[in-house]
Parts: C-alpha cells; structure tokens; sequence
C-alpha cells in the first residue's frame, strides 16, 4: 500500500483541494502579472515615444538645450546621420550613440529592445528611434527606459503572494471543515456499530437528516443489522427448538432406562427395546434432518443433470410403503435440471407430511404448463409442477406461510402425530428454491394442497 493510501480520508481530500488551490491561484496570479506587465510596458514605450517625440518638435524649432532636459526618461539622444551624437541628456554625456537602427521608410519612428552598448553590462533598455529634420539635415532621436519587471512592482508581487497563500489557507480550513462535517456521520455510525457489536444488536445505527449518500449508508447499515438480529433470532430459536425436539426423545428413552433399573425382574425386554428404537428412530430421523439443513444453508454444490420428475416419483412411490390410497397422474418426459437425491428428498418430504395429515388417500401429480410464469427468465422453457394434495382437515391460509419456517408444528399435526421433526417442510422448500422454483400451499377443495414449481430444463420432450 503507498504511502497516499495510507492517509486518511480527510488528509487526503484536504491536501488534494490545498494542491489544486495553490496551483490554480498561482496560476491565475501569474496571468495577473502578466496582464499588468503587458499594460504597463505598453504605457512605459508610449511615454518613451512621446519624449522623443518632444525632444524631436524642440530640435527641429532649433531651441533644444543642452544637456537635455529630462522628466521620466533619462537616456535621451540625438544622432546625426554620420553617426555622431548631436546632444544628449546629461547621464549620457561623452557616450557612444545606444542604438544604431532607424525608422523603416515612409515611418516616423521604431521601437526595439538593445542591450549592453551604452547601458550597464546585461541590462537591457526599451528604445524608441523617431526621424527629426533640422537645417536641411536628418537626425534620430533616441529615447529609452528600463523595461518592466515581470512582477512589475514589488507591492504587486507581495499582493500576488499574498492572494495565492490566503486562498490555500482559506481553501485548506474550509474543505477540512467540510469533510470533518461530511464524515462526521460516518464516525458516528462507526461508533455506533461498535457499541451495536460490544453490546445490543438491537440497537441501530443514526440516520442523518440529509438526503445524501451517508443517509443511504446509514439506512443500509441499518438494514444489514436488521436482517443480522432476524438472522440471529432464527438461530437463537433453531437452537432452542433443536434442543426441546432432542430432549424429548432422550427424556423417554432415560425414563425407560432408569424404570427398567429400579424394577429389573418386572421389565418387558423386548417391550423396552421397541420402545427405545422408537425414541432412537425420532432421535436418528431429527439428526438426519439437521444435517440436511446445515447442508443447505452452507450452499454444499450440488450437481446439475437432467431429472425426469414422472420417472423420479413413480420410483419413489414404488419404494415407499404407505397407508394411503395414492392417486398418480404422471405426465412423461417433464425434465428439470437438478440434484436427483435432493429432490427425491424434496418429494420424499412433501409424502411424509401427507402420510402424518391424510384421512385416507393422496393424489400425486407431475405435469408441465407453458407461459406459467411470464416475464421470468428463469421459466423461459415452461414450468414443471410436482403437486401433492392429500384428503385430510387441511391449512388454514394464515399458516400458509408459518408451516415453512423450521421446527413449526402445528396444534393440531402435534396433536395427531408426535413423530414429525418440523423440519420437512422447510427443507423441502429449501431444496426447490436452491433448483430456481418454489413451494407453496394452494386452495383446494379438501386437504392441504403442496405445489412444487420448477424452470422446465431445455431437454424437455413434449408427450407423444
């Protein structure tokens, strides 16, 4: 990780926002000063050709004096066509002419920039070069001035500074301010979620008055928290549940230990031992059921493979001993795509509820049905429905929904028949969900209706 990503999120933000002000400031103080110097040198050289355009009017009127006077611009000359300097101002007395150009013709004057010659060595100077007549003879009038520096003036450039350093410290404090409060929230939720782990998940996280990306945080949070306590609840009560269905069986089995200790010579073996595989079976059947659960909710892989549901049931039923008259109308050819085991186990799970809650007969039924599901991918190819409706007292539709949740048993399923694991129900709805379908209870006339619905597999054959 560099050294960047090291620094905080403040840090970085405020020392970005610094950067940019400083480079856009001087920037733009820097175009500034060059604006101000381009003014400047153009008022400067208008001065300097107007000093010479003075000196000029007076030599050719013959009153020029000597030396020559100044105001502004010192260096002044006049230049005979020889070369030879006619008069001057009185800095440049006795020296050379300091500049050697003329006027292009049909202009009055030109203007150049000279270096060194009469001037300090490396200096450069702004000259002006105007034509002037005086007694029939051409002479050059020169003037010069010192060019503007590019900050022009020292107080210029002290402002210039000044402008650039207030606008950092002005663009520093407030983006540090304003990330402070931006991410104050974050702090606040940050602390919060600690306290939430150390102490109550039921707590939540503040949500911020702002309608801004740190509120959909926060609501988010909010929601992860929420599914995490629900999440934390069904453990708390699968736990519970588990122990209480475990406890019964091992209850009955050490009660019937203990008697058969207390009273040797009057113990019915083999009424015991019946009675033990009995309690041991529940205990076997509960276990098994657990292990499928923690399979399921780990997301074990499972394999994909063309399952026949007509060929699936039928050989089910063929190896199932019921009670029950059963009913089967088996349409052929209806193939999914799926675990072969896990929905034998699906379907082994939907018989065994109707085995406890049948009066006396279930109807078993496998079919497909086009354009069931409209507008879902997942049913691009039809659906496969399993449907298993058997004749007993039947589902209230508020329980509907309740008998899919783990370890639910219904009053009246308690009542009648003690062995369910109050699990079956909920694993099998696992299973259908983890193939892409689903598993619902639908009216019927009498009974409790169970419909599986799963995406029918492109290998799918129509019946002859």
């Amino acid at each position: 990780m560099s050294v960047w990503h090291r620094w905080s999120v403040k840090g970085r933000f405020t020392l970005f926002a610094g950067l940019i002000a400083a480079l856009l400031s001087t920037l733009l103080s820097a175009v500034m000063l060059v604006a101000v110097n381009r003014y400047a040198s153009g008022y400067l050289t208008e001065e300097v050709a107007a000093a010479a355009r003075r000196v000029a009017v007076v030599f050719e009127q013959g009153t020029l004096p000597a030396p020559i006077p100044y105001e502004r611009v010192r260096n002044l000359q006049v230049v005979d066509s020889q070369g030879r300097v006619v008069a001057s101002s009185a800095i440049l007395r006795g020296k050379p002419p300091m500049a050697s150009f003329t006027p292009p013709p049909g202009e009055e004057q030109a203007v150049r920039r000279v270096c060194d010659r009469v001037f300090p060595h490396g200096e450069c100077q702004i000259v002006v070069a105007r034509r002037t007549f005086h007694a029939g003879r051409e002479c050059i009038v020169y003037a010069a001035a010192p060019p503007i520096r590019p900050w022009v003036h020292p107080l210029l450039a002290a402002f210039a500074v000044a402008a650039v350093l207030s606008v950092v410290a002005v663009t520093v404090y407030g983006s540090h301010r304003l990330v402070t409060g931006s991410l104050s929230p974050v702090n606040a939720i940050r602390a919060e979620l600690d306290e939430i782990v150390a102490t109550s998940p039921g707590r939540r996280v503040p949500v911020p008055a702002a309608n801004d990306e740190i509120h959909g945080l926060a609501e988010s949070v909010n929601h992860t928290l929420d599914r995490l306590e629900e999440a934390m609840e069904r453990q708390r009560r699968f736990a519970s549940d588990a122990s209480h269905d475990l406890r019964s069986p091992i209850t009955a089995m050490r009660a019937e230990v203990e008697e058969a200790l207390l009273a040797p010579g009057e113990t019915d073996v083999n009424a015991m031992s019946r009675s033990l595989l009995s309690s041991l079976d529940r205990l076997q059947a509960i276990v098994s059921d657990l292990l499928q659960v923690a399979r399921l909710d780990a997301g074990t892989p499972v394999t994909r493979e063309p399952v026949d549901l007509a060929e699936l049931v039928a050989g089910e039923l063929e190896r199932r001993q019921s009670r029950l008259r059963i009913g089967k109308e088996l349409e052929p050819g209806v193939v999914v795509m799926g675990d072969r085991v896990r929905l034998a186990r699906l379907f082994t799970n939907l018989m065994d509820n109707a085995e406890r809650h049948a009066a006396t007969s279930a109807t078993v039924k496998v079919c497909t049905r086009i354009g069931d599901r409209p507008g879902d991918p997942r049913f691009s190819h039809g659906t496969a429905i399993i449907e298993v409706l058997d004749d007993g007292a039947g589902i209230s539709p508020d329980k509907w929904e309740i008998i899919f949740q783990r370890f639910t048993r219904l009053d009246a399923a308690r009542s009648k028949d003690a062995g369910g694991t109050g699990l079956g129900l909920s694993i099998a709805r696992q299973i259908a969900e983890m193939t892409g379908g689903y598993l619902v209870v639908e009216p019927s006339e009498r009974g409790a209706r169970f419909v599986v619905r799963l995406p029918l597999g492109p290998r799918h054959v129509e019946p002859v």
